[in-house]
């Protein structure tokens, strides 16, 4: 059950403006609003207690997708755990395997060559919008808007050719190394990325404004509901597009720089890219929806600052320092390329970072993951916790829906894109 930072007497008086809820021994009765319904994706499960229609609390009970993610990076390597990252957030994978990487390459002290950082931001942009795209669709479809589904949903499917021209996979990626990359992009990835970003991608978004900002249904089911305000937003220890919607200005790539987010990327004092972070202060459902809208626009504009710029040179760090699992063609073609990754895989002589511990995180579509690992100098993690924003920000959601309707729910569940795999616990 998620614990809440109110108690209930103070959090039944949250709500839309004028509600006041009955006196203790009123005529209650009780709903379980999923894991059946459609909106809850058969994994999650409110409890509601409900005065009429009105909601007066609610209970929020996750585990319906526990996979134990956290301990099974004890009995992995640094590199095999990127399979289960993918699983993590299924929706953006390659961002998950991104912010693993980014945890192991400061607890190893590793330098990312420049191609491997414009090619990692790259992916991480492309993975904000593609969360993003079925955040904002399927909040539409939720409320009944289908139409408004398929624009979006369409445009995501490109991201899946793109991430299936670089590595072969298109849901599961696991396309990130200690130290590098799976392996290099293709001669023609830069070309359709830059394609997409400057003509489907961009149509798609101005065809889901015209059809949901322009609906009365829409704005009516969304403005008003589901409001948090600033400090609360903070107490909660919200992040992503659900705080910087209530006017949080905080965001890890301006913040705590990291790859090309960072200056000096390339070694040779080259700038950061550049890009806004959009804030919100309505704080509701249609704000969530509107910040998630504009981060693509200004995604795709990293983007395309970058994507003709990508530096030669390898993707991994140098065979010399052997942090890098080697390529597949040293692999099969020599005796060095198969003893250097037969010490990495099987033994404890390849990837072996020092004793100590480190806290990494990346901002991704939803907000902070991060990840924290202990090391006791061998080749797995002695200890690995994750900080997945999906399982913070879901802690609100009784503040967030207590005083409203039961058709509330739906709206403000898919505004919060709480995507089930991270409340793993």
């Amino acid at each position: 059950m998620m614990t809440t930072a109110t108690s209930p007497q103070e959090t039944h008086q949250a709500g839309p403006a004028g509600y006041a809820p009955e006196e203790p021994g009123g005529d209650l009765w009780a709903l379980n609003f999923g894991p059946q319904h459609p909106a809850t994706h058969t994994t999650l499960r409110h409890v509601l207690e409900l005065d009429g229609e009105v909601i007066r609390s609610c209970t929020v009970h996750i585990g319906y997708l526990h996979s134990g993610f956290e301990k099974l990076a004890e009995h992995m390597n640094f590199n095999q755990y990127v399979v289960v990252t993918d699983r993590m957030n299924y929706v953006s994978p390659m961002a998950n395997n991104i912010a693993w990487h980014h945890a192991c390459e400061k607890l190893f002290g590793i330098e990312l060559t420049p191609r491997c950082k414009v090619i990692r931001t790259i992916i991480a942009e492309l993975a904000r919008i593609q969360d993003h795209l079925l955040s904002v669709g399927a909040t539409g479809l939720d409320l009944g808007a289908f139409t408004a589904f398929m624009y979006p949903f369409n445009a995501r499917e490109t991201i899946y050719d793109l991430c299936e021209e670089i590595c072969g996979a298109r849901f599961t990626t696991s396309y990130t190394r200690v130290g590098g990359l799976m392996q290099d992009i293709t001669p023609r990835w830069p070309g359709m990325v830059k394609d997409y970003c400057t003509d489907e991608l961009p149509k798609a978004l101005h065809d889901l404004e015209n059809l949901l900002l322009r609906n009365r249904i829409f704005i009516e089911r969304t403005k008003g509901v589901g409001q948090i305000s600033r400090e609360e937003a903070i107490n909660w220890g919200i992040t992503g597009p659900l705080a910087r919607s209530a006017g949080v200005r905080r965001d890890l790539r301006k913040d705590e720089p990291y790859l090309c987010y960072a200056d000096n990327w390339d070694g040779q004092g080259a700038k950061a890219v550049s890009f806004k972070v959009p804030i919100a202060t309505g704080g509701d459902c249609l704000a969530r929806f509107q910040v998630r809208m504009a981060e693509m626009r200004e995604s795709i504009k990293i983007i395309i600052q970058l994507v003709d710029n990508i530096p030669s040179g390898p993707v991994d760090v140098l065979p010399n320092d052997k942090m890098a699992l080697p390529s597949k063609d040293e692999v099969y073609g020599s005796i060095e390329g198969l003893i250097h990754h037969f010490e990495q895989v099987m033994t404890n002589r390849g990837h072996t970072p020092p004793v100590g511990e480190v806290y990494g995180a990346n901002e991704t579509a939803n907000g902070e993951l991060g990840f924290y690992l202990v090391s006791d100098g061998g080749n797995m993690p002695y200890r690995a916790r994750c900080r997945p924003p999906s399982f913070i920000n879901y802690q609100c959601f009784e503040k967030l829906i207590v005083g409203h309707k039961i058709s509330d729910v739906v709206a403000v569940l898919g505004s919060l894109n709480v995507i089930a795999a991270e409340l793993d616990r």
